[in-house]
């Protein structure tokens, strides 16, 4: 399947995710929410791949890798759930694309890179619908979508050591968030108490980490395997272009003006970094 068609999947995955997630925000702290469904994902895919019959394959590099991978993408979840709590949706999507914008930037190998991701990232801020009427709280938001945005670039980078590791992308990424988890439990852990005692709030937690996390992490594995970083960023514009087509198909939210602009502009992105073959004309995944 070629790849911008699983980023397609990828983001349908995460709106459904999303939408469940908002049941739970009023129940419990939004950084401790991202910590579950790291957590809870690093359950399911743990159970899935079972790391430890390949645990021969297993270096001290490849783990350090790994739990490091798994640290960024953790904090990078929180630090989202804490900006969107203060920061209006699209400003946030808009100013967290400084992170793939950056990693295209330094690691884009021709024009075609470079001139797709600018035009991806004004199709992002157009499609986002950025609001700059910021209340008193928006420095919190502001700090937290910068460490985001950070992190997202680093996601990126080590996301592809990770995917090519001889474990193979799911069973690393399964490793990666758990090591995340772990390491912010002592954290977020106590803001989660409430999915102990409450079933249902324990099922949303599970759908979330599922459609959130296992689904289109597993997903962005397998493409990060098949194309350069830069060209993965700029397929990363097709996530909110996804949004506002699946707006328009099921909620009757039909984007016009400057939001339809937004949508060319990411159309055109995705064209420009095209190939006949992407695996066979990008360079291999770093070991």
């Amino acid at each position: 399947m070629p790849a911008p068609l699983l980023f397609v999947a990828s983001a349908i995955a995460q709106y459904v995710g999303a939408a469940v997630a908002v049941e739970l925000f009023g129940r419990m702290p939004p950084a401790s929410v991202a910590w579950l469904r790291v957590g809870v994902a690093a359950l399911v895919l743990l159970a899935w791949t079972r790391p430890w019959r390949t645990r021969s394959l297993w270096t001290w590099p490849a783990l350090r890798t790994a739990a490091l991978f798994g640290v960024v993408l953790a904090v990078m979840n929180a630090a989202f759930y804490v900006a969107i709590d203060t920061l209006p949706l699209g400003t946030a999507v808009a100013l967290e694309f400084a992170g793939p914008v950056a990693v295209a930037a330094v690691t884009g190998r021709g024009w075609r890179e470079r001139t797709a991701m600018v035009v991806a990232a004004a199709g992002v801020v157009l499609l986002a619908g950025v609001s700059l009427h910021l209340g008193d709280d928006a420095v919190r938001g502001l700090v937290a979508i910068g460490v985001a945005a950070t992190c997202w670039a680093l996601y990126i980078l080590l996301g592809r050591r990770v995917a090519a590791a001889p474990t193979g992308g799911l069973t690393g990424l399964g490793v990666a968030m758990a090591a995340g988890g772990l390491a912010l439990a002592p954290l977020l852990a106590p803001g989660a108490g409430p999915v102990l005692t409450d079933l249902r709030l324990a099922a949303l937690v599970l759908v979330v980490a599922v459609f959130s996390s296992v689904v289109p992490y597993g997903i962005e594995q397998v493409v990060l395997r098949r194309v350069s970083a830069a060209t993965f960023a700029v397929l990363l514009a097709l996530l909110p272009a996804t949004a506002a087509v699946v707006g328009a198909v099921m909620l009757g939210q039909v984007p016009h003006g400057l939001e339809l602009l937004g949508l060319v502009l990411v159309s055109g992105a995705i064209a420009l970094t095209a190939r006949e073959s992407d695996a066979a004309e990008e360079a291999p995944p770093p070991a």
